[in-house]
């Protein structure tokens, strides 16, 4: 896909961590089709103890018929009080994504939901460093936690010269160099939604996904940021491990 002006495009050399697979092509990646789902529900209604196993199997069937790869489910309960359950799916096309999201409405696990918020984005070649890949599709496996957000630049920022929007992202990278094991996806959603990008912040624990967030609050870049809300954070479950933590019948 075309060029944009990618958030990370500079970043510090990463010392691969061994659950993560090696050998991944960043040409073949940034030549392929690669999209992304993340949607948000709220429980709108107990749900039934009794029929809760085959909800949550009939739900983990249909979606696999989609095609889609589900990275995790995440219980952002608690985190906002408006909001649930958090999936995140990646395939090909936008239409499987349609699909996997209309199956989640679909099924009987999904009619005890609410939809609360969803955004979907591509990857994109990095502008200034065609070989930084998103962890989603760079061979990173799923970390246990998770910050997700969307963002847009200020109205002034691709006016920039290159040149200039090149160090900001430098020193962005650079600023980054003490939380190498956070694991970023950073993916363009222009035109498929309200945001320009979207970010998913990944790491073994929730206190570096709170560090590396305030870390680069001091970073030039930050002021060219024109929004950066909602935030949608939580632990990576298993969708019956969600389900068995709601209200029940």
């Amino acid at each position: 896909m075309s060029d944009l002006a990618h958030p990370n495009a500079h970043k510090p050399a990463y010392v691969r961590d061994p659950r993560d697979a090696a050998g991944i092509n960043p040409d073949e990646v940034n030549e392929a089709s690669n999209f992304s789902l993340q949607a948000v529900f709220r429980t709108a209604k107990a749900l039934p103890a009794a029929e809760l196993d085959d909800f949550v199997s009939d739900l983990e069937a249909d979606l696999e018929r989609t095609g889609v790869e589900i990275r995790g489910w995440y219980d952002v309960g608690g985190f906002r009080a408006d909001a649930d359950l958090m999936v995140w799916a990646l395939a090909d096309s936008t239409e499987k994504l349609q699909s996997a999201y209309h199956a989640i409405l679909q099924s009987n696990l999904g009619r005890m939901l609410e939809p609360v918020w969803s955004a979907m984005a591509a990857h994109i070649a990095a502008e200034f460093n065609q070989r930084h890949l998103p962890a989603c599709f760079g061979g990173v496996v799923p970390r246990p936690y998770v910050a997700v957000y969307p963002f847009n630049r200020s109205w002034d920022w691709y006016y920039l010269p290159p040149a200039r929007r090149s160090a900001m992202l430098r020193e962005h990278g650079m600023n980054g160099r003490d939380h190498l094991d956070v694991q970023i996806s950073t993916l363009a959603a222009f035109a498929l939604g309200d945001y320009e990008w979207t970010i998913a912040l990944e790491a073994d624990s929730i206190g570096r996904i709170m560090s590396v967030l305030r870390k680069q609050r001091e970073a030039e870049a930050r002021l060219y940021v024109r929004d950066d809300t909602p935030f949608f954070t939580g632990p990576r479950v298993e969708l019956r491990e969600w389900a068995n933590r709601q209200q029940m019948d």
